[in-house]
C-alpha cells in the first residue's frame, strides 16, 4: 500500500474501511482526505468534479436515509502501477426512509439495494469514480413508477432545460485515469461472454453459465439459471438492437480462499429502437453505462451482479420525446 495511511492493511481494507468512515461513522468531512480535489464522479444519472458537491450530497442522503448501512460483499482490484490501483467494489445497501428528500416525504419504508462502484486510488485517496447505483429497485421499493418518478424528477430540477443531465459522452469530463484494467484470463472471460450476448449469440449462456447460476440484475431482481439470465440480457439488448456495445475496464482476479472472479464495466451507446425493457421503440439516443462482477465454478459463470440505472435511461428517452 505504497502511498497510502498505514492504517490500512489492503485495498479491500482501505476501499470498505473509508466507505464505513464516511457513511456509517458520519466522517463526511473525511471526504476533504479521500476524496482528491479534481475528483470525477461519473453515475448514470450525473457527472460531479470537485469534494462540494459529492459532501453536499451525503449529506441529503444521511439526512433521508439516517439509518443506511453499507455492506461490502467484495472488491476485485488490480494494481495500475507501483503505487495506485483500480478496484470494482459491490456493496449491498439496507436504509429506511425517515426523512424528507429526493424520494419524497417520509414514508418508513425499508430498501435493500446494491452499489457497484470503479475507484481509482492513489497517494490515500480516490481520484477517479465511475458509479452504478440500483435506482429502479430504490424507487419501486418506494412505492412508486419508475417513469412517473423519473418525469417528477425532471419537473422537480427546474424542467428539461435546467434539470441535471444524465451520464453521456457528451457530458462526461477527463479523468486522471486512463487505464483498461489487467489481462487476468477471467477478466477477458467474463468481456467474451458480454460481447457475445451483445452480439445476438445468446447461444453463449447456456455454453457458458452454470445450470445453477445465481443472478442479482437491476431492481434488485434475483434469479437462477440460463432462462433468467436469458431474460434479462435479452430485454435489454432488445430495446437498443442496433446499439454499440464497448468492454471500458476489465479486472480478473485470482485470490486464495476466493472464487475466481472478474468485474467488467461496459457501455451501450445507441437509439431505443426495440421493443424490450423499455417498452414502445421512441427513437431515442440512449447511453448505457453498466457494471457486472461475476464468478466461476468448475461448471463455468455461478454467480452475476449487474447493474444498469434504469432511472438514468428513462431520463434521457423522457427528454428526447418531450414526454415530461
Amino acid at each position: 500500500m505504497t502511498g497510502f495511511d498505514e492504517r490500512w492493511a489492503d485495498v479491500p481494507d482501505y476501499i470498505l474501511g473509508i466507505t464505513k468512515d464516511i457513511w456509517e461513522d458520519r466522517g463526511i468531512h473525511t471526504l476533504h482526505d479521500y476524496y482528491g480535489p479534481e475528483l470525477v464522479v461519473r453515475s448514470p444519472a450525473s457527472v460531479v468534479k470537485g469534494n462540494t458537491g459529492i459532501i453536499a450530497a451525503t449529506e441529503a442522503t444521511l439526512a433521508e436515509f439516517p439509518d443506511r448501512e453499507l455492506l461490502g460483499e467484495d472488491v476485485i482490484w488490480c494494481p495500475t502501477g507501483d503505487d495506485s490501483f483500480l478496484s470494482s467494489h459491490r456493496l449491498y445497501c439496507t436504509a429506511t426512509h425517515e426523512g424528507a428528500g429526493m424520494y419524497g416525504a417520509p414514508t418508513g419504508r425499508r430498501l435493500e439495494y446494491r452499489i457497484l462502484a470503479d475507484c481509482w486510488c492513489r497517494d490515500n485517496g480516490v481520484h477517479d469514480e465511475w458509479l452504478v447505483r440500483d435506482q429502479g429497485a430504490i424507487v419501486r421499493q418506494m412505492g412508486q413508477d419508475v417513469v412517473g418518478w423519473t418525469r417528477d424528477l425532471i419537473a422537480r430540477e427546474g424542467g428539461p432545460d435546467n434539470c441535471v443531465k444524465p451520464l453521456t459522452p457528451a457530458t462526461d469530463l477527463p479523468g486522471p485515469y486512463k487505464g483498461t484494467g489487467n489481462d487476468n484470463a477471467w477478466g477477458e472471460t467474463l468481456a467474451d461472454i458480454l460481447t457475445r450476448i451483445a452480439s445476438a449469440e445468446f447461444s453463449v449462456i447456456p455454453k457458458t453459465y452454470d445450470r445453477a447460476a445465481e443472478l442479482a440484475y437491476p431492481g434488485h431482481v434475483t434469479g437462477a439459471g440460463h432462462s433468467d439470465a436469458d431474460r434479462f440480457w435479452m430485454q435489454l439488448h432488445a430495446a437498443f438492437p442496433n446499439a454499440r456495445f464497448s468492454i471500458d475496464h476489465r479486472i480478473g482476479m485470482d485470490e486464495p480462499l476466493c472464487a475466481a472472479r472478474a468485474a467488467v464495466r461496459w457501455s451501450l451507446h445507441g437509439t431505443h429502437s426495440g421493443w424490450g425493457m423499455f417498452g414502445t421503440p421512441t427513437g431515442a439516443e440512449v447511453y448505457i453505462m453498466g457494471i457486472t462482477h461475476a464468478e466461476f465454478g468448475r461448471n463455468g459463470l455461478r454467480r452475476e451482479w449487474t447493474l444498469i440505472d434504469e432511472t438514468a435511461i428513462w431520463k434521457q428517452i423522457l427528454l428526447a420525446t418531450g414526454s415530461v
